[in-house]
């Protein structure tokens, strides 16, 4: 039988995952940490828009917004602020998409449940 966790336990856990990951294009290597649970709702609130009943798929400068929550620096914080989102939309997009793929995969996040967002 498994330990009963505590609240301290939780809180204390160290559950975020990080890889690094090369970007030849920029020349060098990232860290690409998993989001947090406010950090995926966030993510998928700026994806999402509602009006009224209806609910739209926006993808614009999806890859940007999820690489700029998930690049760290080596203490875990974010390199980018969201204020940069547009400056690095404009960067490589097979960079953007290689970083993209891993912070998925880091955060649960499948492709399909992106597509699941938007039906909801």
């Amino acid at each position: 039988m498994s330990k009963l966790l505590t609240k301290d336990d939780i809180l204390q856990a160290q559950d975020l995952p990080t890889e690094r990951v090369s970007v030849p294009e920029w020349g060098g290597e990232v860290i690409v940490r998993g989001l947090t649970g406010a950090e995926r709702d966030k993510f998928e609130a700026s994806i999402v828009v509602r009006k009224g009943d209806k609910t739209d798929f926006n993808p614009e400068n999806m890859r940007a917004k999820l690489v700029a929550l998930c690049v760290v620096d080596e203490q875990g914080n974010r390199l980018f602020a969201d204020e940069d989102v547009k400056l690095l939309g404009k960067k490589s997009a097979a960079a953007l998409d290689r970083i993209f793929q891993i912070a998925q995969r880091l955060s649960g996040l499948n492709p399909s449940a992106v597509e699941e967002m938007a039906k909801n």
